[in-house]
């Protein structure tokens, strides 16, 4: 059942509505949609000179492809069962590096373990380096993070956001779009994945990149049309082709 629609289009909100048990002001799990922060993240990192995405991370793994999940890693690290930076390192990878697309979150967690090394003489996390050069700006508020056994923040999910902050975070990828373009290129092994977002398919906007979590959340991004928008549901398979054919059709 959906709890929240809303949309916005060159800047100004267009529909808004929340189900009866929900509200403007109510943080929502994204689950999944989480991993959409990440691939900006790590573009302004590379401008900020603290990576490069074609360099190696461990084993022939490079930054990219823990970021557009062609790592070689397995299925798992999703939900409950998100690994500690320590131990996503020490998993062995299934396949190898760059031959499959795989999704999971056990990619992100151990470019979570490199992004932390990197930042250590700036004496910042992953999610301080997030809220500093990415959220502040935008705008956006986090209502919360899931916490791991170690202290740590979860990269591939565990973000509750309230539904005008996934707005703004994706008005704001939306504004720097050209600064952002290699997160919104698939790779060999997935043409609809980029870095750590989805891309348009059959029946979709050609321009269509979207964040998508578990249950039926989503955060859209048209740029042909101008638009965002946020859909938080309570459960159920997300339907990403129904939901923009809804958005196209509130837009005309």
């Amino acid at each position: 059942m959906q709890q929240a629609l809303v949309v916005s289009r060159a800047g100004t909100i267009i529909h808004e509505a929340y189900a009866a048990n929900f509200d403007a002001a109510k943080p929502h799990a994204l689950y999944s949609g989480t991993k959409s922060f990440w691939g900006i993240a790590a573009l302004e990192a590379r401008s900020d000179g603290l990576l490069d995405l074609d360099e190696r991370v461990k084993d022939g793994i490079t930054v990219r492809m823990l970021l557009n999940l062609t790592a070689g890693y397995g299925f798992g690290g999703l939900g409950s069962a998100v690994p500690t930076y320590q131990h996503a390192l020490e998993i062995i990878p299934k396949n190898a590096p760059g031959s499959t697309f795989t999704y999971g979150g056990i990619p992100l967690q151990v470019f979570g373990a490199f992004f932390a090394q990197r930042l250590r003489p700036r004496n910042m996390t992953p999610h301080d380096y997030l809220r500093e050069r990415i959220l502040e700006p935008a705008g956006v508020t986090v209502a919360s993070w899931r916490t791991l056994k170690d202290g740590t923040h979860p990269l591939p999910t565990g973000a509750f956001l309230r539904a005008r902050d996934w707005l703004a975070y994706g008005a704001y990828v939306l504004a720097h779009r050209e600064r952002y373009t290699e997160a919104f290129i698939g790779s060999e092994r997935n043409a609809r994945y980029g870095l750590a977002w989805w891309l348009s398919g059959p029946k979709l906007p050609p321009d269509l990149f979207y964040a998508s979590g578990s249950g039926g959340q989503g955060l859209y991004v048209i740029p042909s049309q101008d638009l965002v928008a946020v859909h938080f549901s309570d459960g159920g398979s997300p339907n990403h082709p129904a939901t923009v054919k809804k958005l196209l059709t509130l837009t005309t």
